[in-house]
């Protein structure tokens, strides 16, 4: 089997979409197809940007050609779907990104209560994320604020390593204010958003409240 075949199968075992996560984990699982490198997930990424039986649907999602409109009306993508209905697609299908990406780092991975039952492409974010219970690392009320944060990644400590928060439309300032309450903490912060609002995001930051984590974010 050639290995742009091994991609096919693994993304039609996936109902004709994935992402470079689940690809990385599961072509080279494949049998009767020999990759003979030390980079086969650098020739997994090289397949599906440049062999036309793939398109790109979003940043680390990919699905075949051949699934096009299935895939984007399964995912609630389409040209006819709400612009609600995109947008909270939006929110969980970047948050259920970073928990993989965390997975797949080796860190532990939470998500908050409310959105454990949010849509990740096929599955649940709860069925993504590897923690059902936060870990208690300082003060009570600093735990009650940090679980509401959209993605934590622990480490094997026991401490967080990063939190994230994915911005659409809400208040970028809104997440800076979350992340100076941690500011004692040696966390990454981290602010998930379009680059069109990078401008936005570093017009806060100047704001002289947020220079204890401004090189921390």
């Amino acid at each position: 089997m050639k290995q742009y075949e091994a991609v096919i199968q693994a993304m039609k075992q996936n109902g004709g979409y994935a992402t470079l996560g689940h690809l990385y984990q599961s072509v080279l699982k494949i049998p009767d197809c020999k990759w003979g490198t030390k980079t086969p997930f650098e020739s997994i990424r090289r397949i599906v940007q440049t062999y036309p039986d793939f398109f790109k649907i979003k940043p680390g999602l990919w699905a075949l050609t051949s699934e096009r409109d299935k895939v984007l009306n399964k995912l609630a993508i389409a040209e006819t779907v709400p612009d609600t209905k995109v947008l909270e697609f939006n929110h969980s299908y970047y948050q259920g990104l970073v928990v993989e990406i965390g997975n797949f780092r080796g860190y532990e991975t939470f998500v908050p209560n409310q959105d454990k039952n949010k849509p990740f492409l096929n599955k649940k974010l709860s069925d993504l994320s590897s923690l059902g219970k936060y870990y208690d690392f300082t003060y009570e009320h600093l735990i009650r604020r940090s679980r509401t944060v959209d993605v934590t990644w622990f480490n094997d400590r026991k401490f967080p390593k990063a939190f994230f928060e994915i911005e659409h439309s809400t208040d970028i300032q809104d997440s800076l204010l979350k992340f100076l309450e941690f500011q004692d903490f040696k966390i990454n912060f981290c602010i998930v958003a379009d680059t069109a609002r990078h401008t936005e995001f570093k017009s806060k930051l100047t704001f002289s409240a947020f220079a204890p984590i401004r090189a921390n974010s």
